[in-house]
Order: structure tokens, then C-alpha cells, then sequence
């Protein structure tokens, strides 16, 4: 599914986790994110940012790094996330 559009930005909130699950990676609507790797939560946090459908990170640490949508598929890195969808 991809984001809705707002503007010229890309609605990336909510949880987006790799096809086996073992990264899940929430991003907030306060511009915020949390990060599970594993069994350990919140191995990363930090602050995003999105202009268009790029996102630019930040984490707590000060570490850089960058994600792109690209048809509803969030390629963080080397990572490629997926929106978690809510149960009914």
C-alpha cells in the first residue's frame, strides 16, 4: 500500500517491518522514530524527517542515514521495509 500524499510529502507514519519481521521500525508522527532489532527493542532512535517520499534520519547517537518510498515499499539503507497493516 502506498502512503497518502500530503503536499509534496509521502504519509510514512506508522509501523514498517521487513518481510521476516525481524526489523520493525515505527515512525512517529512527531517526527520521531523507534527502531526493534530482534528481541531488542528500541535498538535505534532518533528523529526523521520527509521531503517528497525521501526521509533523512538521524539517530540519538547522531548517526546519518537516509530511506526512499518506492511503490509503497520503504528502502531504508539497506533495508526494505514494509507498512505493517492494522488489524480489523
Amino acid at each position: 500500500m502506498a502512503g497518502t500524499v500530503e503536499g509534496d510529502r509521502v504519509d510514512v507514519v506508522g509501523m514498517w517491518v521487513t518481510a521476516d519481521g525481524h526489523i520493525r521500525q515505527e515512525l512517529l508522527p512527531d517526527g520521531r522514530y523507534d527502531e526493534a532489532c530482534g528481541g531488542r527493542r528500541s535498538a535505534y532512535t532518533g528523529r526523521y524527517t520527509v521531503t517528497g517520499s525521501h526521509l533523512d534520519y538521524v539517530d540519538d547517537t547522531g548517526f546519518i542515514a537516509t530511506g526512499d518510498i518506492r511503490d509503497g515499499v520503504l528502502c531504508h539503507e539497506h533495508l526494505v521495509l514494509y507498512r505493517e497493516q492494522k488489524s480489523s
